[in-house]
């Protein structure tokens, strides 16, 4: 099946189909991880994103239930250099090829990922559709023009649950896999720290990691009110990473300013640009983003640096941000962009990173503790 991507500057692809023989349409951003394309497919904060990943081989060790960060994909696309018709791992339930085809998603293979990769660094992110209609991919091209832009746009409501419900914490037990964390709680019943977790697009790896630091867990809606959520009398706030532009996601700003100071709060991603927009600050669009587990943060109280996984494409305007509320915790070695923040009085700190990398290197898995630690001293 042959299978062309036409970018909204004119820039065409050609090479061959697989997975769903659909076309799709979005925003062509890249991803550098050298593993984990099944998380990154089911990461719902690619809503609305065609991905191109750096690595050649993409499929060879299939794919399986256990490494969903959802229910489901959520990219509208994958390109990727070569794709595996085979699995070669024990732990596979389904050919990748497979399990693409199955969720209607489209993967166009054997181009040169790395000039893509290159023309998207030089020329910024930009709209794109993936399509089998070659005979007039000039057509293609006005089409891409007219998606969409991901500026001002708010996924968030899109992708979140449409109702609460408690998270399965003998789930997150089972699966987390890290070596390095102690057990601390066997079900729910035995935690100590109610957390409510504000869905924007939550991974499911962020839901294991509470659990592990002892906290049962209630996932709630993205325009869940201040009021609704204290109502179900919360040790902490947990705001979840998500898809799209921050700024429209007025309704989630205002929960946040309205529980700020009343509870602690902790923020992932998207989490943490609501947290900045909250403080008073301002987000902006990055040139090609930031989406990859390789990623230098410093820590800047410890001067640590910290190897992160990341996934965003706005980020905080370090410099709009009140220097006399607002510490700035970590940031990126890459580009100096924002990568955390803390309020100096109040029980508040956030992330741009993603500490429950799955898979992906711990380093930030300390940022849980730290959580906890937080909760256990306002509840004490």
């Amino acid at each position: 099946m042959q299978v062309i991507l036409a970018l909204e500057d004119g820039r065409i692809f050609r090479g061959q189909g697989y997975g769903a023989p659909a076309e799709c349409l979005g925003e062509v951003v890249f991803n550098t991880s050298l593993t984990g394309y099944q998380e990154i497919a089911t990461d719902p904060s690619y809503a609305g994103q065609i991905v191109v990943l750096t690595n050649p081989q993409i499929g060879n060790y299939g794919t399986n239930q256990a490494d969903n960060e959802a229910a489901r994909p959520f990219i509208e696309g994958l390109i990727v250099r070569e794709f595996s018709a085979i699995s070669s791992n024990w732990r596979s339930e389904q050919v990748t090829d497979e399990y693409m085809e199955r969720y209607k998603i489209p993967v166009l293979a054997e181009i040169d990922t790395r000039a893509l990769v290159r023309h998207l660094r030089d020329k910024g992110v930009m709209r794109g559709i993936i399509s089998s209609q070659v005979e007039d991919p000039n057509a293609l091209v006005e089409r891409a023009r007219l998606i969409r832009k991901m500026e001002g746009t708010d996924l968030a409501r899109v992708v979140s649950t449409k109702s609460s419900y408690q998270f399965d914490s003998a789930d997150g037990r089972n699966q987390t896999g890290d070596p390095y964390l102690p057990e601390v709680t066997a079900d729910a019943s035995e935690a100590k720290l109610h957390v409510i977790a504000y869905d924007f697009g939550i991974k499911q790896n962020i839901l294991r990691m509470l659990t592990r630091e002892g906290c049962r867990v209630t996932v709630v809606p993205a325009e869940t009110t201040a009021e609704e959520a204290l109502g179900l009398k919360p040790d902490g706030i947990f705001l979840s990473n998500g898809p799209g532009d921050p700024e429209p996601v007025q309704y989630a700003v205002k929960a946040i300013r309205d529980m700020m100071g009343r509870v602690p709060i902790f923020g992932i991603c998207l989490g943490h640009q609501l947290c900045g927009l909250a403080l008073g600050g301002r987000t902006y669009k990055l040139k090609f983003g930031h989406h990859g587990g390789n990623h230098p943060v410093r820590n800047n109280f410890t001067g640590k640096v910290e190897i992160t996984a990341h996934n965003h494409n706005f980020a905080v305007d370090p410099d709009s941000v009140n220097a006399n509320e607002v510490e700035l915790t970590h940031v990126d070695l890459n580009d100096q962009t924002l990568e955390g923040l803390r309020h100096k009085t109040l029980p508040l700190f956030s992330v741009q990173y993603h500490p429950e990398a799955a898979p992906g290197p711990h380093d930030s898995h300390y940022l849980f503790r730290d959580f906890r630690k937080m909760m256990e001293a306002w509840k004490g």
